[in-house]
């Protein structure tokens, strides 16, 4: 063992007295791992990052809610039969909340794109979310300051508003929005709340940090009609094993409320964020593919240039290579020798990668969220490693298998 331990010594320390003797062929050999070594680095923290940033989106607007919609979110109906379908109304509402009994919170909500403006902030066309008190229920939102607007408020259709964590720092970027008078589309509202950050950049408008929350009667008055858009209603599980049961209910109330006869297709659609979930995954799914692929490419054209300069180096010290043999080493101690190098070529390459892939994702992270996790470098690590492991073998075993009198002779 301590003798083996010594070989490692040793072939260590020839090896990096090699790459030192050769630096600028060594910097160049290392060009594919660095490119491939970044590429996989980049593409981990990122589709980590939004990943995560996907995840807690989707937490705060609650894995176990229901939207019925006139819209089907994710359908191989023909658009113009869905665009077709009588919307949904209030009424349709008040009726579905009288008669469903397992939900834990229904909350209806229209929305309307509006201008915002306090003092000499403005915002153009702002997604505001018009629902009840109730609707606070369907959801994990968490505040930075003040509450949602209660079901009086919503009730009397009262001036008041919730915002959005990103509209809040857009409007009020050094002071407390809560009890401010903002103007939505012209209209004085006054500020009861602000979200703390729930969304996903994925949502686009949807997202909650980008919305302000209004009384639905407040919209249905100055901004908006059931007749020209329709409603979605929000219908929360009493708990996620819950769901299924709940919709089943759900789709039997609603036919029930629009009059549906046995057999006729329904006018309407439940949809869940599962559905959200899967395309989400598909899409992702594709980008990793591509990633591995240019990260292969990569590192198969990195191993390829390091193969040769490595048997390069392999011919240029074949004479070395029959002195060492000749004074009693091992066919194993040379192959190791060569191996090691080609691995300490890789993992320093791998280690400048990294440092790279770092610095690129900080500054990715300015426009897309990333996720530096420890796996992350450790994979790396290991691919660099296995990397030269893999394309040092072939010149370290014909190294190895040199005749000693041969090596000596060689010119």
């Amino acid at each position: 063992m301590k003798y083996f331990l010594y070989e490692i010594k040793e072939s260590l320390f020839i090896a990096l007295r090699a790459i030192r003797a050769n630096k600028v062929r060594s910097i160049l050999t290392m060009l594919g791992i660095v490119i491939g070594v970044t590429s996989v680095v980049v593409m981990s923290t990122a589709i980590k990052g939004i990943d995560k940033a996907f995840q807690d989106g989707i937490s705060s607007m609650g894995s176990d809610v229901l939207y019925i919609d006139k819209w089907a979110w994710f359908s191989n109906t023909d658009w113009w039969k869905i665009r077709a379908r009588k919307n949904l109304t209030l009424e349709d509402y008040e009726k579905f909340r009288s008669i469903a009994k397992l939900p834990i919170a229904v909350a209806p909500t229209l929305w309307t794109n509006q201008n915002i403006k306090y003092e000499d902030e403005s915002l153009s066309s702002i997604f505001c979310t018009g629902s009840t008190g109730e609707y606070i229920k369907t959801t994990n939102f968490t505040f930075a300051s003040g509450r949602f607007f209660t079901d009086v408020e919503s009730n009397s259709s009262r001036y008041v508003a919730v915002l959005g964590s990103d509209i809040a720092k857009s409007l009020f970027p050094n002071s407390n929005p809560i009890d401010k008078t903002i103007k939505i589309g012209g209209i004085d509202f006054k500020v009861v709340g602000a979200l703390d950050v729930q969304g996903s950049f994925i949502m686009g408008s949807f997202n909650p940090d980008k919305q302000i929350y209004i009384p639905i009667g407040t919209v249905l008055k100055h901004f908006q009609s059931s007749k020209q858009r329709s409603i979605t209603i929000n219908v929360r599980a009493a708990n996620p094993a819950m769901v299924a049961e709940t919709k089943e209910e759900a789709e039997a109330v609603m036919r029930q409320v629009r009059g549906i006869k046995f057999g006729e297709e329904s006018n309407f659609s439940i949809n869940q964020q599962e559905g959200i979930q899967k395309s989400f995954d598909s899409t992702v799914g594709v980008i990793q593919i591509a990633g591995l692929f240019i990260t292969g490419l990569s590192l198969f054209v990195g191993a390829i240039g390091i193969m040769n300069i490595m048997f390069v180096s392999v011919k240029e010290r074949t004479k070395e290579i029959g002195i060492r043999k000749a004074i009693g080493a091992t066919r194993r101690s040379i192959l190791g020798q060569f191996i090691l190098e080609s691995a300490v070529i890789c993992l320093i390459g791998g280690l400048i990668g990294l440092g790279i892939a770092i610095i690129l994702s900080k500054i990715v992270n300015n426009i897309l969220p990333t996720s530096i996790q420890y796996d992350s470098v450790v994979l790396a690590i290991l691919i660099s490693l296995i990397t030269g492991v893999i394309a040092g073998f072939a010149p370290a075993y014909s190294a190895a298998k040199m005749d000693p009198v041969d090596a000596l002779r060689y010119e």
